[in-house]
Order: structure tokens, then C-alpha cells, then sequence
């Protein structure tokens, strides 16, 4: 059995055995790093005009005062003027969506508070978390936490744990610390490659309550901070190769959030379209 693993991988090019925890490994290791990729590609191609184009929205009035007066109103689609669910598909939150279309108004330190809480303890939370478990357990994970029943509970606790730690913080705290707006203002309408840049692009570029474009720093603050609190009672992340692997999953995670965000409304009307009133 030795010769034939040894012809195999002498065939192969290579002589390492690739076990199911290391194709895991190497996933999270991928997972990563095109996170990273599509982060520094969106940011280094931000500028005024395209964050203008992409949906975000302008701080600037419309119509200058020298102008004689203006023509006729612009036609704002109303897709793009309906009110964001809260629960898309009726399951994944969504209380921090907002219309890119609408005049831009600030919120409220206790209204940021209330879009992380909602976020961090909303019932469907609970069990996308059980799904996240379920479906990531490193082979670090599981022998610092073993398996079983027992095991999932150990790593189910603490994901949830890093799930409300981080929301709390990027969504909420730092927000109303810092002045920025934690809401992701949603476009709804424009091409494909348009919509997707803006939702991966907010990410790295938020609002100040002024209206203003500044670096989102909440969300590397926060979930760094996260991750930070979450060394403490997660043996598996005190390594530094560790804890940047879980911070890019966090900030992965919420560039996911966005992307359905974005397009989750529309599956939903192409596939489950309601019976509207009167037709």
C-alpha cells in the first residue's frame, strides 16, 4: 500500500497526501486571499466619479444656484425607492440596508446601536451561525474542541460569540464612536458589474454623518478588535497566521453580507415574484 502512495505521488509531481483537513486549510487559505484580491482591486479603482456612478450616491446638490431653474424632475425607478426588507428570503438580516437613491440623511448613535442589536440577536442569526459550524470545522478546530455533539456546541458558542462581538463593534460601537454611517446603501438598479463593485467597494469606503466619503474603519477595527477578544477564550486562534486568517474571514463574511444585500432582493422577486394588487 506504501509503493503504491509513493507511485502515486511520484506521478504526481508532488509528495504530499492531501488529507480532508488540509483541503480545508487550503480552502480557507484561497477563501482569503480572493478576499483580499477583490478589496485592494475595488479600493485602488475608487475615485470620485466612480463612487459617484456605483451608487453611493453624491454629497453635492444636483442643480447648482446659477442654474435658470430646471427642466423637469428626474425619474427615479421604483425598485430603487421601495423600502429594504428586513429579513431577505425571510431569513437573513437586513436592518442596516438603505436606499442609495434617497437624499442621504445621518442617523443617530442610539439608531446604530439598534441596527447592530437587531443584527446580533435577530433569531435567524442563531441558526445561520449553526449552519457556519457546521459547515467550517478547521482540523485545528476540531481537536482543540473535539467532535461530536460536544465538539459542535464548543465551536457553535464561540462562533456565535465572534458574531455578536463583531457586529456590536463595526455596526454599532465604533460607528457612533468614529461619526460613520454603518448602513449599506444599496443602488438596486445599474449593470451587474456596477451593482457587485459597489457592494464589494463598501467595505472599505463608508460615510461620515456629514455625508462624506472616508475609510471604513469599523469594520477592520472592529472585527480586529473581535478577533482580539476572541483569543481569549479560543485556544485554535493564538497564532498569528491564525488570527489574520480569521480576520479575513470576518471581513470576507460581511463582503458576502453585501453582495446578497444587493442581489438577494432581486432572486427573490425573479423567482418567488408576488401577486401585486389589482392585475
Amino acid at each position: 500500500m506504501r509503493h503504491i502512495r509513493e507511485d502515486c505521488n511520484r506521478h504526481s509531481g508532488t509528495g504530499v497526501v492531501v488529507t480532508g483537513g488540509s483541503r480545508l486549510q487550503l480552502f480557507k487559505f484561497q477563501y482569503v486571499h480572493i478576499f483580499l484580491l477583490l478589496v485592494i482591486t475595488c479600493s485602488s479603482n475608487i475615485s470620485a466619479q466612480s463612487l459617484d456612478d456605483s451608487g453611493l450616491g453624491s454629497t453635492e446638490p444636483a442643480i447648482s444656484s446659477t442654474d435658470p431653474a430646471p427642466s423637469a424632475p428626474a425619474v427615479i425607478p421604483i425598485e430603487a425607492t421601495k423600502p429594504p426588507e428586513k429579513r431577505i428570503f425571510g431569513v437573513v438580516p437586513n436592518y442596516r440596508t438603505t436606499n442609495a437613491a434617497e437624499p442621504y440623511e445621518p442617523i443617530t448613535a442610539h439608531h446604530k446601536l439598534g441596527i447592530a442589536s437587531r443584527d446580533s440577536f435577530d433569531w435567524p442569526t442563531y441558526p445561520l451561525a449553526a449552519l457556519m459550524t457546521l459547515v467550517m470545522p478547521g482540523e485545528e478546530e476540531t481537536k482543540a474542541y473535539g467532535t461530536g455533539w460536544s465538539g459542535f456546541g464548543n465551536r457553535y458558542v464561540r462562533s456565535s460569540a465572534d458574531q455578536i462581538i463583531g457586529n456590536m463593534l463595526t455596526e454599532g460601537m465604533l460607528p457612533a464612536v468614529l461619526h460613520e454611517d454603518p448602513r449599506y446603501f444599496r443602488p438596486g438598479t445599474a449593470t451587474f458589474w456596477s451593482r457587485f463593485r459597489t457592494a464589494v467597494s463598501q467595505i472599505v469606503v463608508s460615510r461620515k454623518d456629514s455625508g462624506k466619503r472616508t475609510f471604513n474603519a469599523p469594520e477592520f477595527l472592529g472585527n480586529a478588535i473581535a478577533v482580539g477578544i476572541s483569543n481569549s477564550y479560543s485556544p485554535n486562534l493564538r497564532t498569528w497566521g491564525n488570527s489574520t486568517e480569521k480576520l479575513g474571514l470576518m471581513i470576507g463574511t460581511d463582503m458576502i453580507a453585501n453582495v446578497v444585500k444587493e442581489f438577494g432582493p432581486d432572486l427573490k422577486e425573479r423567482f418567488f415574484p408576488r401577486h401585486h394588487k389589482g392585475i
